[in-house]
């Protein structure tokens, strides 16, 4: 029974390596630009097996930035309680683990999918852990605008795991997500700013102060509702989604300038909680929209 106990015990650090709750948003975008990427239901294995494969890699890229981040996670209240720094999991552990998992997560991606929707994903990969976890985060503070190029990347994926290459259609969902990054995470940085503080990470509130990254957050969200109506203006999508952009962008746009206007630790965090239901609920409205123009 003890031998049970302490290999669920494990199975849980290790899962918790992967992010769950961020790869859950990535697989998401994943699905959804699968099932935009052709009329009518995409073929059961690419989509089967390419949600897996990218499920895979996501986690691997998730584990290696625990690693390299492991000594910074330890001085940050958010991430304190991670494997890592708590001595849970080695760091060959961690190491032998990701390499397991995004190992197999690659195969699957080119033996069962195509090697086009492999060599993203693992180009995806390296952006993440590799450029921004280790080159970019602890350089700049633009290091979330450059590095959200990779998290950008999930429909692009998808896309590519049904159809065997990457259209502008796709490239229209990475730019989505591409200018969501930074008003999301810049969100987050403001109300954990101590916790980046301590850690000496150059995220825009410790560098360039509380109103410069407020600013930005309304700038770039301005842009974000411009970017988001581009999938109607180049008939991608129809008014149901036009509907569901403008709706959703006027509340995303009403929490940033309010952030600009009276700043408080608490607005900031239900911006950014809402930031991840917006995303979600975008994407949902696209494909809604795709099945929609098709019945009609």
């Amino acid at each position: 029974m003890t031998s049970i106990v302490l290999a669920e015990a494990r199975a849980r650090q290790l899962f918790a390596l992967t992010k769950p709750r961020v790869v859950s948003l990535i697989v998401f975008t994943a699905i959804i630009g699968m099932f935009l990427a052709v009329p009518g239901i995409p073929p059961v294995g690419p989509v089967l097996f390419g949600t897996i494969g990218i499920a895979l890699v996501a986690g691997a890229a998730a584990a290696i930035n625990c690693l390299v981040e492991q000594n910074i996670d330890k001085l940050m209240r958010r991430t304190s309680w991670r494997p890592l720094p708590r001595g849970q999991l080695s760091s060959s552990q961690t190491l032998g683990f990701a390499a397991c998992v995004g190992g197999t997560g690659l195969w699957i991606l080119h033996a069962l999918v195509n090697p086009l929707t492999m060599w993203l994903t693992f180009g995806t990969f390296v952006g993440y852990a590799v450029v921004y976890t280790v080159l970019l985060k602890p350089a700049t503070p633009q290091n979330i605008v450059i590095g959200g190029a990779s998290g950008a990347m999930p429909p692009v994926l998808g896309w590519a795991a049904v159809t065997g290459e990457v259209s502008p259609e796709a490239l229209l969902l990475f730019l989505i997500i591409f200018v969501w990054t930074p008003p999301h995470f810049w969100s987050l940085a403001l109300y954990r700013r101590d916790d980046y503080a301590n850690a000496r990470l150059p995220m825009l509130p410790v560098t360039h102060g509380v109103r410069y990254t407020q600013l930005m957050i309304v700038l770039y969200t301005v842009a974000l509702v411009g970017v988001t109506l581009m999938p109607y203006a180049l008939r991608m999508s129809g008014v149901v989604y036009l509907a569901g952009a403008l709706l959703l962008g006027g509340m995303f746009l009403r929490y940033a300038i309010q952030l600009y206007r009276a700043y408080s630790d608490r607005l900031a965090r239900a911006m950014f909680r809402f930031s991840i239901v917006y995303l979600a609920a975008l994407f949902s409205a696209l494909l809604l929209d795709h099945y929609w123009r098709q019945i009609v």
